[in-house]
């Protein structure tokens, strides 16, 4: 079975899942509310700013690893024959924790201080949100490797 770094990784999609991830990651800081709502926004904003092309490359710069990270789950839900969307929304922790994982990692070695600050202030309440985000990353995921 072909690995999500083999589907989605390459050429062919690799722009388009790019895109995609971004919509994403919009639809998730513009759905968040409260006084957290307000420090994701804000920090987003700051991210946001530092270039028009520093989120894009962010993400290109991270959709290997996260594909990797991502792939035992996926492989999961082909074996058992399941929806890879609703096995991944069904294991929003392990979604989390993977991806947490690589981010975690990166932000250690940030050289961008700014962004390292931004990231370590949020990181506390990161898997909470991150897990609600699976929802939409599973279908991002359904309409790319379809």
């Amino acid at each position: 079975m072909a690995t999500l770094l083999e589907l989605l990784g390459g050429p062919a999609k690799r722009g388009a899942v790019i895109t995609d991830a971004l919509r994403v990651l919009d639809a998730e800081v513009d759905s968040k509310g409260g006084l957290s709502g307000i420090a994701i926004k804000t920090a987003y904003r700051v991210v946001k700013g530092i270039s028009s092309d520093f989120l894009p490359g962010v993400v290109d710069h991270l959709l290997n690893d996260f594909l990797v990270a991502l792939d035992p789950l996926y492989q999961e839900a082909l074996q058992r024959g399941v929806d890879p969307r609703q096995h991944f929304t069904g294991n929003p922790s392990r979604v989390a924790d993977a991806l947490l994982a690589i981010t975690d990692a990166r932000a250690a070695h940030a050289k961008n201080q700014a962004v390292k600050k931004t990231y370590e202030k949020l990181r506390d309440g990161a898997k909470k949100h991150v897990e609600a985000a699976v929802p939409r990353l599973g279908e991002m995921f359904a309409r790319h490797v379809a």
